[in-house]
């Protein structure tokens, strides 16, 4: 009996260094060879998905349609479009979009700090200047915009818009809403 026992106790840490070993040598789950096969795929679709700000405020009034901030929870908290939904970058994942987004034949408008100016506290541009970081890089803008539409392609969501334009905050077609729409910096 004890033998039996002292054996399950020993095939139980031999299975267990196992699989810690194995869990060790298992790569992450990160496809780069696959994100980038997906990018041509992306590219074409997203082309004839600009939309200027008149078509995004007419679509954002229809029906059924969802207007998606990817941005902190801090900032979609301070000042967001009005109407907005929220899902942090992120937070990414399918079952999170499913939750927010159940219907991949949704319309979503996207948006980013990359389109609007005239409030850099809550709009923060992302762009590499590179006089800040003091290297000799070419300047490029870094916008949300492009990962959300790569994610929610990725994740099958094919009904989806980005705004084109840069915008002023103080443009009075768009209201804002959250903590700090009303300030106009």
């Amino acid at each position: 009996m004890k033998i039996r026992i002292a054996t399950i106790i020993l095939c139980s840490l031999v299975y267990l260094c196992n699989a810690q070993t194995t869990s060790t040598k298992r790569k992450a789950n990160v496809d780069f060879d696959a994100y980038e096969k997906l990018i041509p795929k992306v590219k074409a679709h997203r082309k004839s998905k600009l939309v200027d700000l008149p078509a995004f405020l007419k679509m954002a009034g229809e029906k059924g349609t969802v207007i998606l901030d990817t941005r902190s929870d801090s900032l979609f908290e301070r000042k967001h479009i009005k109407g907005a939904i929220h899902l942090n970058f992120a937070d990414f994942t399918q079952a999170n979009l499913l939750k927010i987004i159940p219907n991949a034949d949704t319309r979503i408008l996207i948006y980013c700090n990359n389109n609007f100016i005239d409030d850099q506290i809550n709009f923060a541009s992302k762009e590499v200047v590179p006089s800040l970081i003091k290297k000799k890089i070419a300047p490029i803008s870094l916008a949300l915009n492009i990962p959300t539409y790569i994610n929610l392609y990725g994740y099958g969501y094919r009904n989806v818009y980005e705004l084109s334009e840069l915008v002023s905050t103080r443009d009075k077609r768009v209201s804002f809403e959250g903590t700090d729409s009303k300030n106009k910096l």
